[in-house]
């Protein structure tokens, strides 16, 4: 598959902002005692810290469906339907057993988390069915989910139901049997409305767009997303399932993740596109080393979870905590102690520190994908 510097230095980007995040939630002392986003209780720094995060997720499913596109040039569309079937069940087997031990450390495995990528491969299991069609239907339907689905709010779905799984969470534990289930955090309907569209932006970087003509349609949809997300939450009575009370920054921009919301969608993909545009013909020192961790985001992906973690649970015994504090009901993760943890500025420490050690890890594989061309590399 044809790589577009541009994408991998938007996705590295999204890659580095995400461990931000996610080191938050392993190190911060009020990550499980506090909403990083309540008006009421929270800090600009803190804020900010954790409404720059919501990038990752939606801007990264968007260049998944953009690169599927890309595959045009190599492959037919049977063999793209064939490898996102197979790499699709990859990923959600990925989920549920190496990402949710990731996630808690949790040797027993009973409560299985779906994240993100359980949403984007259940996403390539539905774009192996649609690629057949022609790409501008593709596009039309993840534009009407993508703008629809949060009309679906309104339904009286009682929670632990499959439609948790398909749109809309309340954070329960959907039992399989006694003692285990699945906690869904990434409802798929809402991603795979953006993976969809990222396919048919997929158009506009195949070799007969010029890249001004590329650029110009990247600046006008960014805006037009932006635009959008003003007005309508300007009018707060559609497009999030959580409209604001008394208007202030701090409520305009906190809209709907879980499931992602189309205003949600909106504040995150519009300002993406422009800064994709932005970086059209544009390299760097900085870029190139935002490019390393965007050419292999899944082996990123994995790595960071498994060091953050790992540094977690050795700050745990470190600072004092005992065996029988590892597991607390307040959070499914392991070595986690809601109350304790680091400072804000602690936590820019370490989400620095782990980026700089996978520098030369991900450096490595990269430099060993281009190297190589085993048929398995394509779903690392």
């Amino acid at each position: 598959m044809k790589r577009i510097y541009a994408v991998d230095v938007l996705r590295g980007i999204v890659m580095i902002i995400m461990a931000l995040d996610h080191v938050r939630d392993y190190f911060h002392a009020t990550a499980f005692t506090q909403d990083p986003l309540d008006a009421a209780t929270t800090t600009p720094a803190l804020y900010f810290t954790r409404w720059i995060t919501h990038f990752c997720a939606p801007v990264f499913v968007l260049l998944s469906g953009l690169s599927i596109h890309l595959m045009h040039n190599r492959r037919t569309k049977a063999e793209i339907s064939r490898y996102l079937f197979t790499r699709g069940l990859w990923l959600i087997l990925v989920e549920i057993t190496i990402m949710s031990f990731a996630l808690t450390f949790n040797p027993q495995m009973n409560v299985l988390i779906l994240q993100v990528i359980w949403a984007i491969g259940i996403s390539f299991v539905v774009l192996s069915g649609l690629i057949f069609l022609p790409w501008q239907v593709i596009l039309g339907v993840g534009l009407l989910i993508t703008a629809g689905h949060n009309a679906l709010d309104a339904l009286p779905i009682p929670p632990g139901t499959i439609w948790e799984f398909v749109h809309q969470t309340k954070y329960t534990l959907f039992t399989i049997m006694p003692g285990r289930g699945f906690l869904v955090l990434y409802p798929f309907l809402p991603f795979t409305g953006i993976l969809l569209c990222g396919y048919g932006l997929g158009r506009a970087f195949l070799q007969d767009v010029s890249p001004a003509a590329r650029k110009k349609l990247l600046i006008t949809a960014g805006t037009v997303m932006i635009l959008l997300f003003l007005v309508l939450r300007g009018i707060n009575v559609y497009g999030d399932p959580a409209p604001w009370k008394e208007l202030s920054v701090y409520t305009f921009l906190n809209v709907t993740k879980y499931p992602a919301s189309l205003l949600f969608t909106c504040i995150t993909i519009g300002p993406g596109l422009l800064l994709l545009a932005a970086l059209e013909g544009k390299q760097h020192r900085l870029t190139d080393i935002a490019k390393v961790y965007g050419s292999v985001p899944f082996f990123y992906y994995i790595l960071h979870f498994y060091l953050i973690h790992t540094l977690c649970m050795i700050v745990f015994f470190l600072r004092g905590h005992t065996a029988a504090q590892i597991s607390s009901p307040m959070v499914p993760f392991y070595f986690v102690v809601p109350g304790s943890g680091f400072s804000l500025g602690g936590v820019y420490l370490v989400w620095f520190s782990v980026v700089a050690a996978l520098y030369l890890p991900c450096r490595w594989y990269s430099g060993y994908r281009q190297r190589h061309r085993y048929w398995w590399l394509s779903y690392l």
